[in-house]
Parts: structure tokens; C-alpha cells; sequence
């Protein structure tokens, strides 16, 4: 079977696309790749002098399409809500949302609102800026969100008795797990309400393998250790740990629900293709309850009226 690259992306010629975390690494080459062709692309970050010279970086190789940038701090709701409203004032629709920004294994930390920072800011910060952009997604065509999980979904589980951390042991690597599972129940609840709804809308997921990003720098102070040699060697660069999220973006064959990654060495690099998820990944119970419970954490409720009234 033929690789899926970069040149197999379609033209994006009239859609708008948001790439959160594209200040570096795969959000970064996501957003590149997508302003090569022909998508207005907006990116968002936490660092202002980062997200600029990001941005100029992009600019310097004459995209064909536009980039722009906006602030955005998914471990704070009300930065969350304030990038939504900015966003909606200037765009009247939103053809592709790659959630891809995130933190990996630091030391235990609180977001604003006070959950714990990676379950608050992997999941729950992605869980509120799609609810307050869905009105913008609902109004595209064929609109996509592509939330990137990790190979980690399956060092744990959900545990719904403490999902911030507040009463367990803090351990990084399994609060890791459990943001990047929530990823995927997220992604499965949201493609059966979009379906439900009557939406052309589609919820994918996607993971980059082991690529090597900025993402990583607490990983060798939680493990007491730094990545093998063999582990740098094989390790992808960000261009190509972008190609799942690319992938779920925008192959015209991807379907709602999918969850995409690299091909080989049991998903850890390679090209894009089909990836596997666990059975907890695939518990379409617990899918519905940290729906219920990511509502009333952040407060967000989302409603599909305007792809009812599409329908009708």
C-alpha cells in the first residue's frame, strides 16, 4: 500500500482550520502543512513571542493560504471562552478544529480553575473550546475535530471517584494515561451526538507515535531517566508525527469515530493508517458519563440545534 504524505492532502481552498499548541512541534507542522494548501489557518498559543514568530516562520515560505493567531490558554476556562468569542466575532464558520495542544507528565500541577493540569488542560480545555466553537463547526459543510491522543490512552484507566487527583498518590505518567483516554471517550461520545444530531459533521482521533516534540521535557524527571539511544534514533521528526493528525483532518475516506496513527513497530512510527485503541478506549458507558461529568466540570453544554434544523 502506497504511504499517505503530505502531497496527498486535498486542497483546502475557502476553509478555516484552528490547530491549538501550534506555536511547535506536530501543532506547528499541522498548521504549516495546512496553509501550504490553501487553508486559513489560525493558530493558538500561550506564549505571545512564540505564537509570532511562529507565525512569521510559516509566512517566510508564502503559504498559499493565510495564517493568523490568537491566545489561548486551555488550562484557564475564561481563556478558553475569550478565544471562543474572538474567534466567532471574526469567522463565520470553522471547517477543521485539531485539538492538539497539550501537557505531558509535569510534576502535579492545577489549572485555573483548579483540576489537575493535565486532565484539565488535555482534555477538559479541549472539552470547552469545541463546545464553544460547535456553533462554527455546525455551520460548515463537512466540518472535522481531530483530537489528538496518545499510545499512553493505555497505561490507564478513568477513575470517576477522583478524576483531579485530590485524594490518590499523584503519578504523572498515569494522569498522562488517563487525559489521553478521556481524548478518545471524548471523541467517540461527540461522533454519536454529531450523528445523532443529523451532522456531517466528524469526530476523529489521531496519535503522533513517538515523535520527538518539546512536549516531552518532563519525561525524563518522571521516569528518573532520559529517552535510550535506541529511542532517539527511531523517534520521528514533528513533520512527519503530524501526518495522523493530517490524515484525520482531511482524507475524504476517514470516518467519524476513526483514530488514526503511525504504521509500524506496533504504532510508534511510520505513516499514517487505521490505529488501534483499548477495550477501555472503546467502553461507550463510560464515554457518556465523562461527557456528563466534563459538562458540569467546565459548565460547557453543547447544543446541535443547528444541525437539527439542517436536517429538517
Amino acid at each position: 500500500m502506497r504511504k499517505w504524505t503530505h502531497d496527498d492532502i486535498p486542497d483546502q481552498t475557502g476553509r478555516v482550520a484552528v490547530v491549538t499548541g501550534a506555536n511547535t512541534g506536530i501543532g506547528f507542522e499541522t498548521a504549516r502543512m495546512l496553509a501550504h494548501k490553501n487553508a486559513h489557518v489560525v493558530l493558538t498559543y500561550r506564549d505571545k513571542s512564540k505564537g509570532e514568530s511562529a507565525l512569521d516562520r510559516i509566512r517566510a515560505e508564502r503559504p498559499a493560504g493565510e495564517v493568523s493567531g490568537a491566545p489561548l490558554d486551555l488550562a484557564d476556562l475564561d481563556s478558553v471562552n475569550a478565544f471562543a468569542d474572538h474567534f466567532q466575532a471574526e469567522y463565520d464558520q470553522l471547517d477543521l478544529l485539531i485539538n492538539n495542544a497539550g501537557v505531558m507528565v509535569p510534576p502535579l500541577g492545577r489549572t485555573r480553575q483548579g483540576f489537575e493540569l493535565q486532565f484539565g488542560t488535555n482534555h477538559l480545555g479541549h472539552f470547552a473550546l469545541t463546545g464553544e466553537l460547535l456553533p462554527r463547526l455546525l455551520t460548515a459543510p463537512a466540518a472535522r475535530v481531530v483530537t489528538v491522543s496518545s499510545l499512553a490512552h493505555r497505561m490507564s484507566g478513568i477513575d470517576f471517584d477522583d478524576l483531579n487527583w485530590q485524594h490518590r498518590r499523584y503519578r504523572p505518567w498515569s494522569a498522562y494515561g488517563q487525559s489521553k483516554l478521556a481524548n478518545l471517550l471524548f471523541t467517540t461520545e461527540l461522533q454519536r451526538r454529531l450523528t445523532e444530531a443529523g451532522s456531517a459533521a466528524r469526530a476523529v482521533a489521531a496519535h503522533p507515535g513517538l515523535t520527538s516534540t518539546q512536549i516531552g521535557r518532563h519525561a525524563g524527571r518522571s521516569t528518573g531517566g532520559s529517552p535510550s539511544r535506541i529511542e532517539r534514533m527511531i523517534r520521528m521528526q514533528p513533520a512527519d508525527g503530524a501526518l495522523p493528525s493530517l490524515r484525520a483532518a482531511t482524507d475524504p475516506g476517514v470516518t467519524g469515530g476513526s483514530y488514526w496513527g503511525p504504521a509500524r513497530r506496533f504504532g510508534v512510527i511510520g505513516p499514517p493508517v487505521p490505529a488501534s485503541s483499548s477495550s477501555r478506549a472503546r467502553d461507550t458507558v463510560a464515554a457518556r458519563r465523562l461527557w456528563t461529568e466534563s459538562e458540569q466540570l467546565t459548565g460547557v453544554t453543547y447544543s446541535f440545534a443547528v444541525a437539527e434544523r439542517t436536517e429538517r
